[in-house]
């Protein structure tokens, strides 16, 4: 799977996971993400696509690397694409 199939996966995650803001963007926080059993099995290297995505300006959230425990209340917002 390349990058972008990986971003793609990752859009329909967040949108299954999160909440849908009035703005049309979605939120969910890291710890969500990591611990779910359905993203641990598609994504091998979770940090790094959300890394991509954030890089090509898909989603947003603070910082650059996020670590399982000490950033799980993150947010992460899927922007709106509308």
């Amino acid at each position: 799977m390349n990058v972008d199939e990986e971003i793609e996966h990752l859009k329909e995650e967040i949108k299954r996971l999160g909440h849908k803001q009035t703005d049309g963007s979605y939120k969910v926080t890291f710890g969500v993400l990591v611990n779910d059993d359905r993203c641990a099995n598609i994504f091998e290297a979770l940090v790094g696509t959300l890394r991509a995505a954030k890089k090509r300006k898909v989603l947003a959230y603070d910082g650059e690397l996020l670590l399982q425990g000490v950033h799980d209340n993150v947010e992460i917002v899927l922007k709106s694409t509308t």
